[in-house]
């Protein structure tokens, strides 16, 4: 292979500043180091490469890049916010939107929300916004299903610059994902909670959703589902404390689940920052 047609490769299918090559003597002979700021791109290089090692924190503890001061462990790749809660009543959801549908009949408090789940989602639809129940995982891209007859599906998704997922961040498949507390793993890998202020205060994660049919469970075989998941970035201080490179896309202010829900992609992505850090605080461990 050519290092010129593997570059532009990537630059197209990874996208220009998510990647960096390397090559050196040291690693052997002819060899190149490709590395990537997302987890999911390393795995669409492989795909699509054969000859590649991943070496991205799947088989080793962290690896970290010669252009980016950046660096990936194992709990990154499969922990982010795995868990969450939503304990407040629905009413407090529709309280927040106005003409919003409820199709969650009567929702109980779901202390533990893992993923594969139904959870309550805000989505909009083609009957407006509609507040339902979902399944936790969206479809996972291609190369991850590859000699598997079942999708799990995905939870957190980061590179939004993938082709996978910037098909479903127009308005239509946009949603918010309303929350009273997360967890995120900690000292050996047990969950520490974090919430909103005083009282579990209610938050929305920013979300995407879609119509999916697929296996989601052998047993079950395919099956048709609204599927979500949300977005997440870098932690701020307080869940860096416990998980140091990431954490959800959290909206507290009704103009910022507004400005999700509405706006066009690319000023609604600009909300894909962490949260202050002093709108959060750890409840348990």
């Amino acid at each position: 292979m050519r290092l010129d047609d593997l570059q532009r490769w990537l630059t197209k299918e990874v996208g220009s500043g998510q990647f960096a090559v390397h090559s050196s003597n040291g690693l052997a002979r002819d060899a190149i180091g490709v590395y990537l700021r997302n987890p999911e791109c390393a795995q669409a290089v492989v795909a699509a490469f054969p000859d590649f090692t991943l070496a991205d924190g799947l088989e080793s503890r962290a690896y970290s890049s010669p252009a980016h001061d950046r660096a990936w462990s194992g709990s990154e790749l499969f922990g982010v916010c795995n868990l969450y809660s939503m304990t407040k009543a629905q009413s407090a959801i529709r309280a927040l939107f106005d003409d919003i549908k409820d199709e969650t009949g009567n929702l109980q408090p779901l202390p533990s929300i893992y993923p594969d789940q139904q959870a309550p989602v805000v989505a909009n639809t083609a009957d407006g916004l509609v507040l339902s129940m979902m399944r936790w995982g969206m479809p996972s891209p291609a190369f991850a299903l590859k000699n598997r007859n079942y999708d799990r599906g995905v939870t957190n998704v980061r590179n939004t610059l993938s082709p996978h997922w910037r098909r479903w961040l127009g308005v239509q498949n946009r949603c918010v994902v309303p929350f009273t507390s997360f967890s995120e793993p900690g000292k050996d890998k047990k969950p520490v909670w974090f919430e909103l202020g005083q009282d579990q205060q209610l938050g929305f994660f920013a979300g995407i959703w879609t119509p999916w049919t697929s296996v989601r469970k052998v047993k079950d075989g395919e099956t048709t589902d609204n599927l979500f998941g949300f977005l997440t970035c870098d932690a701020n201080e307080t869940v860096g404390a416990v998980h140091p490179k990431a954490m959800p896309v959290i909206l507290t202010q009704k103009d910022d689940v507004e400005n999700w829900l509405t706006s066009p992609t690319a000023d609604a992505l600009k909300l894909q920052r962490p949260l202050a850090d002093d709108e959060l605080r750890i409840i348990s461990s």
